[in-house]
């Protein structure tokens, strides 16, 4: 069996079976090596308690990274709306819950074949005083090569930035490791692109940084007005422009 080929495919098919409400484009999927230095620079970059993959899973050997974009349509919403659009914050609880099911069924799977798999839940796995995590998808996704960072913070890919990350960690190797991402940001371009900073309803992103706390409080603000719906401390303005969706 080719793993990684077979991962890949797993992937694809949950979230093609999944996407009857139309929220999704294809997922991208990548690996890293679990002893890859960089998952080191993570404690430098993010916090000293941010986890290593053994942390994950102690005889760690590869770290699976996969993306699923929303579609254009979710992010149209996203724009067209003053406040946040509830078809993102419905789509954000789905997407969720949808990677949380790839997380579970994947090493399921896998441990039927005799391979060894954990994972850390999508979301809300951070520290609320310091709005850290310790465990960052998107750092995850760009050591496996899925993209690159963003004026806005958030993970550029080949096809976007709208949209949600999962990872999962496994005691085998894979034949197919991460090449060095490509860059997406227009800024970073040299095209002089502000469009996330211009996006913000908040003002917390600014071309000095992103405020985290002033972002979060927004967030909070928003769950609190979708309080139909479950946990959706979401917004998304800063992907809606130019890198939302490639």
């Amino acid at each position: 069996m080719n793993l990684g080929q077979f991962i890949k495919g797993f992937i694809e098919k949950r979230v093609k079976e999944a996407n009857y409400l139309g929220y999704y484009r294809g997922p991208l999927v990548g690996f890293a090596k679990a002893d890859s230095p960089l998952f080191n620079t993570l404690k430098a970059v993010i916090s000293k308690d941010h986890y290593l993959p053994v942390d994950i899973l102690p005889r760690a050997k590869t770290v699976i990274a996969f993306f699923i974009p929303f579609s254009k349509g979710v992010v149209t919403e996203n724009l067209k709306e003053k406040f946040v659009s509830k078809t993102w914050a419905e789509s954000y609880i789905f997407t969720n819950r949808l990677i949380e099911d790839i997380c579970k069924k994947l090493c399921q799977t896998l441990k039927m074949e005799g391979i060894e798999a954990n994972w850390v839940e999508p979301t809300h796995n951070f520290d609320t005083e310091r709005l850290l995590s310790r465990w960052s998808h998107k750092h995850i996704a760009y050591i496996a090569g899925l993209g690159s960072f963003g004026r806005h913070q958030m993970l550029i890919t080949r096809r976007g930035a709208a949209g949600r990350l999962g990872s999962i960690v496994i005691n085998r190797e894979v034949n197919s490791y991460a090449n060095p991402p490509n860059i997406f940001c227009l800024h970073k371009m040299c095209q002089n692109c502000d469009y996330c900073i211009r996006a913000c309803p908040v003002s917390a992103l600014t071309s000095e940084g992103l405020d985290k706390k002033r972002c979060y409080q927004f967030l909070l603000k928003v769950d609190k007005y979708f309080g139909d719906l479950e946990l959706s401390d979401v917004c998304g303005k800063c992907l809606t422009g130019p890198c939302g969706i490639l």
